[in-house]
């Protein structure tokens, strides 16, 4: 292995001389690491290093494509601001020979970005504040890109967000029940098949053009926000893979759906399992205040519907996987995937039963907006 990197290593316009380098980050989809070079003076340079999953991203030269357009645009936009771009967003190393990434003798697609010193992100919501952070950051993304022309990105990932491709593809799964096992989940069928009319919620509002399209993240964990280490301000959004055109609910959605859960994502105690109106409410005020006005009324108004709709998706596919026999989701025991979706329909169900809370919350902080 250290052979391949020094190979990949020579062909990107670093500083300094390689010494060494070392498995970095808690990502499951690329092969990540932490990279260090010595300049002149015995300062050290460090680089993160990726070598990208092309099993799950097909078109590795549009995925970097929607990377260096939007971490460009991105940077002007910091510089405008005045802030600092260093810190504020990723920078993509270029190859020697210009290029944004690197394809080595085996085929494999490598990329490297500067590694932002004097960060940390957080797996789990430790902290109501670490919360509210990672909110006001994604909103900020938001805001930065609210005028990038979003149809000009590539999908990544072809349909990701198209809940009604989704819930047909359910449906014939429940109809072929490859593994036999359709019987023993008949009720989280009907949770999924009760909330038909969910799958095409936004895209029906789409067509008729009451919501339109912005430059999303698509996976707004916790982790995938730095925080400054001094200050404990959230700095700079990080894994831009699946950046594309998408819908604001659906990243405020997600962020929810993970983040607001008083449960790991395969817990099997469903007692335990909840929306936390607490956390909820830190990141809506959050993301409303990141945006900064870039929000339509409408889209606002939908936040609480992509809190449910994303939740509900999620758990459609946990469901889906463990009709199929588990064949895209990692699992680590049997019904992993089961327990997933459980856990994820719970939520759902704790949010229709909070639904004026959650809505309240929204124009609360609407009106602050305002």
């Amino acid at each position: 292995m250290e052979a391949l990197i020094m190979e990949v290593v020579e062909h990107f316009c670093f500083q300094g001389t390689y010494k060494g380098k070392k498995p970095w980050g808690s990502g499951h989809i690329n092969d990540t690491y932490l990279v260090t070079f010595e300049l002149d003076g015995g300062k050290q340079k460090r680089y993160i290093l990726q070598r990208m999953n092309k099993s799950i991203f097909k078109e590795p030269e549009q995925l970097m494509e929607n990377i260096t357009s939007v971490t460009g645009f991105l940077r002007e936009r910091i510089r405008e601001n005045g802030g600092d771009p260093d810190r504020e967003t990723l920078h993509v190393i270029p190859t020697k020979d210009g290029g944004s990434y690197y394809v080595d003798a085996e085929g494999e697609y490598w990329r490297a970005y500067d590694f932002i010193e004097d960060a940390v992100s957080y797996d789990l919501v430790e902290r109501p504040e670490d919360f509210y952070e990672s909110a006001l950051t994604f909103g900020r993304f938001q805001r930065l890109l609210a005028d990038y022309p979003a149809e000009t990105l590539h999908e990544t990932i072809p349909g990701f967000h198209d809940t009604r491709a989704r819930f047909e593809a359910f449906q014939k799964a429940v109809e072929e029940d490859v593994c036999h096992r359709a019987d023993s989940v008949r009720d989280e069928i009907r949770f999924v098949l009760d909330r038909e009319e969910l799958s095409g919620y936004f895209g029906d509002l789409q067509k008729r053009g009451e919501i339109g399209l912005r430059v999303t993240h698509n996976d707004t964990k916790l982790n995938n926000v730095l925080m400054d280490k001094k200050t404990g301000k959230g700095l700079c959004v990080i894994d831009l893979d699946t950046v594309m055109p998408g819908l604001a609910m659906h990243d405020f959605g997600d962020s929810i759906r993970f983040g607001a859960s008083t449960a790991l994502e395969d817990e099997k105690d469903l007692d335990k399992v909840w929306c936390d109106m607490h956390l909820f409410e830190e990141y809506t005020k959050g993301f409303i205040e990141g945006c900064g006005g870039k929000l339509t009324p409408k889209e606002i108004e939908l936040l609480p519907m992509g809190a449910k709709l994303m939740t509900y998706e999620c758990g459609m596919r946990f469901l889906m996987d463990y009709l199929q026999g588990d064949v895209y989701f990692k699992i680590h025991r049997p019904e992993h995937n089961l327990d997933r979706a459980r856990t994820q329909f719970k939520l759902v169900s704790d949010m229709e039963n909070k639904w004026q809370t959650m809505e309240n919350i929204v124009k609360k902080y609407a009106a602050a907006k305002n």
